[in-house]
């Protein structure tokens, strides 16, 4: 089975948050994504809404419910008791727990599962008791993966960010991948299925998926966002699943 796509729609709330204008629509252009093949929609709704907006969630959810019943709604945040009554308010399919300090721009690290695991088994209980799938970021490594498994969680998100930041230098991105290859390969071993996320594009999918032949899902936005500023969203989601590995 080739890797799922799932289209992170922050980069369009983003733009359209620069203006007090409902364009771009977060939820059309979530409905175009879908529409071309995506798998899935992706939010991070931070606490100042400065990309999602909390009132985007029941609109996704809508969409996803009535159009397009086989895809799925993946929530991601740092969970706040704020941010888990939005979920169980939306019930998403997946839920992505990311360490995240509100000031941050973006994700760019992944849980301490050896610190952090106490902290993050209750919240996990919590939401695969209301039913979603829950994926924990982790960092490319496979130290405090065995205690990421313990918490309970179904899935870890390996952060990409390291891997696509060496775009231009091939021999650090071939280190950076096998950092991920290894801590993949130990994941799975373990039971946990694997995703992964930040800063992918075109270009660097197909090593990460021959090299993770287990991927289940990535998720994207920045990436893809840029590219349908170039191609249209229809075409850059369908550029995507190719390199994705989807005929």
């Amino acid at each position: 089975m080739p890797v799922k796509l799932s289209v992170n729609l922050n980069a369009v709330a983003m733009l359209r948050n620069r203006r007090d204008l409902p364009w771009p629509s977060v939820t059309g252009l979530g409905r175009v994504a879908l529409a071309a093949g995506a798998h899935g929609l992706t939010v991070h709704p931070r606490p100042d809404q400065r990309h999602t907006r909390y009132s985007d969630l029941p609109a996704l959810r809508a969409l996803i419910d009535d159009e397009f019943p086989q895809a799925e709604f993946n929530i991601e945040g740092y969970p706040t008791e704020e941010f888990l009554a939005l979920v169980e308010q939306n019930q998403p399919e997946q839920v992505t727990l990311v360490p995240d300090d509100p000031a941050q721009a973006t994700s760019d690290h992944g849980w301490n599962f050896g610190e952090q695991s106490a902290f993050l088994t209750p919240v996990v209980r919590r939401l695969k008791k209301g039913g979603a799938r829950v994926s924990l970021f982790a960092n490319a490594e496979t130290e405090g993966l065995s205690a990421a498994r313990d918490t309970g969680a179904d899935r870890v998100e390996f952060y990409t960010g390291p891997y696509a930041s060496h775009h231009s230098n091939e021999a650090a991105m071939a280190r950076e991948l096998d950092k991920l290859g290894q801590a993949a390969d130990v994941a799975l071993e373990m039971g946990l299925e694997v995703n992964a996320g930040h800063d992918l594009v075109v270009a660097n999918l197909p090593a990460l998926v021959k090299r993770i032949p287990g991927l289940a899902e990535v998720s994207i936005g920045h990436g893809l966002t840029a590219d349908a500023l170039e191609f249209g969203m229809e075409k850059t989601v369908k550029r995507f699943l190719k390199a994705c590995g989807w005929p």
